[in-house]
């Protein structure tokens, strides 16, 4: 099990995505945008963050920048539809400022646990 911290403006995107990770065994928390991200990380640090990147205040691409920023190690998984004309560019653009995996929306139960499960193996461990 892994604490994951969702961060997504739309609350039906952040309760679905509960409930898969819930359900796949996970301890899921929520934001509404990259501040208040940055808040919970900084409050209490989580083993993964899934973040949308279109979102209003702090998008997704700033608060990744931030937080990796702050500490290199976080481990990040960016997902996105690419907002009203379907731009791939949002994920990249997170990747480059080091989102550790992307995945477009829409995307499967399956598709889901299967990024998070590949980025929680992935992520550096402590000492």
């Amino acid at each position: 099990m892994a604490r994951i911290l969702v961060v997504d403006d739309e609350e039906l995107a952040r309760f679905t995505i509960r409930e898969i990770l819930t359900k796949a065994g996970h301890e899921i928390d929520e934001a509404q945008n990259g501040i208040e991200a940055i808040e919970c990380q900084m409050a209490e640090p989580f083993d993964l963050i899934v973040t949308d990147i279109i979102m209003p205040g702090k998008d997704g691409v700033e608060m990744i920048a931030e937080l990796k920023q702050d500490d290199p190690s976080i481990c990040i998984l960016a997902i996105s539809a690419g907002g009203p004309t379907g731009d791939s560019d949002f994920l990249k653009r997170a990747e480059s400022v080091g989102a550790d995996d992307i995945l477009a929306k829409p995307f499967s139960e399956e598709e889901l646990v299967e990024k998070v499960d590949q980025c929680l193996q992935d992520r550096p461990r402590e000492s």
